[in-house]
């Protein structure tokens, strides 16, 4: 069973654009809040300044205030570790991951509640 920061983290991670935040702090390593705004289209700087917050609710997310500037970056040792545990676990157990065999599994299965 996962608990609550795990939950947190699958909770941050619904929307699209905090996983597009996730991914820029991934591939870019540290980045002021700023930046990460400027690099996101889809929302107004006010918008990501909310999904800021949440990310860093959840654990997902660290910040370092310097000056003006807060820095974000990715928390490895957040409660990520845990929804990572627990989708690790998911995927190993045959759970299909990528929409080819999910739609061949439901065909399969449509055929045979047709027979």
């Amino acid at each position: 069973m996962m608990g609550a920061p795990a939950q947190d983290a699958f909770d941050a991670l619904s929307d699209p654009t905090r996983r597009e935040i996730l991914r820029l702090l991934a591939e870019n390593g540290e980045m002021t809040a700023g930046e990460v705004a400027d690099s996101v289209s889809a929302v107004g700087r006010t918008a990501v300044s909310s999904h800021l917050r949440i990310l860093r609710q959840a654990g997902l997310v660290v910040e370092r205030r310097e000056g003006r500037f807060r820095h974000l970056s990715l928390d490895p040792e957040g409660p990520v570790r845990d929804a990572m545990s627990f989708l690790s676990v998911l995927l190993g157990s045959g759970v299909p991951t990528d929409s080819a065999t999910v739609e061949s599994k439901a065909m399969k299965g449509s055929r045979a509640r047709s027979a």
